[in-house]
């Protein structure tokens, strides 16, 4: 059975993207992703990001959505990374490139700083989560931004990150880490 979701702003705002009942396969809610796109601004014009769990894709389209310069979305299901591709044409979403790849060896792969925002929402039981976040980390540029969601309590950021936001909506734990923020005194 095909569910969907819908793009929540910028130029696809209400688009709808199709989700494929996969195990595992868990959208970011509207809920989480409007918060999140509320502590990041609506305007991502030039960043480049990387969604390294895609699933459905709703992340990484809602970035493009907003402007993105680049987005590469890493799935390594077959049927799912072909649902994203086809998604990308139909919206003539030119910044987005989908990878059929695991997350995980893509990531070791990649240049370190190459992103100003790093999407980790891996399947909750699947152990993921603390390798992620340690490839994920070195990939955020200066003054970049790791995102991560969990289904437990979220780890304390690593060594030259500080949360910039956090919080809860039902068993969906979610934050962002910036490299280099010091926030201000109260």
């Amino acid at each position: 059975m095909k569910h969907e979701v819908r793009l929540i702003g910028g130029r696809w705002k209400r688009s709808k993207l199709p989700v494929a009942d996969r195990p595992g396969l868990r959208p970011t809610p509207d809920r989480v992703r409007e918060t999140l796109f509320n502590w990041l601004g609506q305007d991502l014009a030039g960043w480049r990001c990387l969604d390294a769990f895609a699933g459905s894709g709703a992340l990484g389209f809602e970035a493009a959505s907003r402007g993105a310069a680049e987005v590469v979305l890493i799935e390594r299901d077959a049927v799912l990374a072909r649902s994203l591709d086809a998604s990308r044409q139909r919206l003539g979403a030119n910044a987005l490139c989908v990878e059929t790849a695991d997350a995980l060896a893509w990531m070791a792969r990649c240049a370190p700083r190459r992103f100003d925002l790093v999407f980790l929402d891996p399947p909750f039981d699947a152990g993921l989560l603390a390798p992620a976040l340690a490839l994920a980390a070195p990939l955020a540029a200066d003054g970049g931004f790791v995102y991560l969601e969990a289904g437990e309590a979220l780890p304390a950021p690593p060594a030259g990150f500080t949360t910039y936001r956090q919080g809860r909506a039902g068993a969906v734990h979610h934050g962002l880490w910036r490299r280099g923020y010091t926030p201000a005194d109260p």
